[in-house]
């Protein structure tokens, strides 16, 4: 493992895409502590803390548990130092205007920078670009002034991401990008290089090729993250080294791992050849006990 650069190092930032906004390399995901069995009280200092230690790039959604809650007890002082994401888990307009106000109220802002239509691969696309269909809804909040960027976020079935890029109307991507992962999904093989095209701004998720078992543990953070803990430092970088990825969104489900994360990214450097290629090859292995267990490959 790699010598963790010390607390006075800042943490480094990227611009995003065509949002232009400079956001750290390291994005707070709220899911795990949001969902977890940890109280109100815990949660907030742990976002205050991981706020507080530089990180901009705030993610969360209204499905997270108590995360929102949380955050609206942090974010509005702090508003105009964060990159705020939030996600609409649905197709229609109706049902995104119910969530995504609801979000609003949550969080205590009168706008976010960022809204994903959150698990596109299982989406009806078909539903989801129609006239009455979640995309146009957030277009019209963008032009409110209640959004700034529309995003998508999505664990599997790449060619849906594809076909929403085809609108034009996507300004960033955040996936399943990992070592092990690049075997099965494969965005970045698939998406990412249309994402580059388009200046589509990226942020990389399950970096840590995600918890053991799946969805099923993913209120268990005691069962571990299939990447050892050795690799961690590896895994980032490996999510960081993709080129036109901006920043890597890590979900802690304690203040240590979020403080350990932080630390890693401070402590950031691109793989070397034999780094890499150690990694792939673990990687490879891994895959072949993983397979496809968020949705579909293609």
């Amino acid at each position: 493992m790699r010598v963790l650069a010390d607390s006075d190092t800042p943490l480094p930032k990227r611009v995003l895409g065509r949002t232009k906004a400079e956001v750290t390399i390291l994005g707070l995901g709220t899911a795990p502590i949001g969902e977890a069995r940890v109280d109100l009280r815990e949660a907030t200092r742990i976002f205050g803390e991981v706020m507080d230690q530089g990180v901009n790039y705030i993610d969360t959604a209204r499905i997270y548990g108590i995360a929102e809650e949380a955050l609206g007890q942090l974010v509005p002082p702090r508003r105009d130092k964060l990159f705020l994401v939030t996600k609409v888990w649905v197709e229609t307009a109706a049902d995104a205007e119910k969530a995504f106000s609801e979000s609003l109220r949550t969080l205590k802002v009168d706008h976010v920078d960022l809204v994903h239509i959150h698990h596109v691969g299982g989406k009806n696309l078909d539903r989801v670009l129609a006239s009455d269909g979640v995309l146009s809804y957030l277009l019209k909040q963008r032009d409110a002034g209640k959004l700034r960027f529309i995003g998508m976020s999505g664990h599997a079935s790449p060619s849906k991401f594809l076909r929403m890029l085809e609108t034009k109307q996507i300004d960033v991507m955040m996936a399943v990008m990992n070592y092990a992962d690049r075997n099965v999904y494969d965005f970045e093989g698939k998406v990412l290089p249309e994402c580059r095209k388009q200046n589509v701004g990226v942020a990389a998720m399950k970096v840590y090729a995600g918890i053991k078992g799946g969805f099923p543990n993913h209120r268990k953070g005691w069962v571990g993250c299939n990447t050892p803990p050795e690799r961690l430092p590896q895994a980032l970088a490996y999510a960081l080294d993709l080129e036109g990825v901006s920043t890597a969104v890590v979900g802690p489900f304690t203040y240590e791992q979020a403080m350990q994360n932080i630390g890693f990214a401070r402590a950031y450097k691109p793989l070397t050849e034999a780094e890499r290629a150690d990694l792939l090859a673990f990687g490879r292995e891994l895959a072949t006990s993983l397979g496809p267990r968020y949705g579909p490959a293609t």
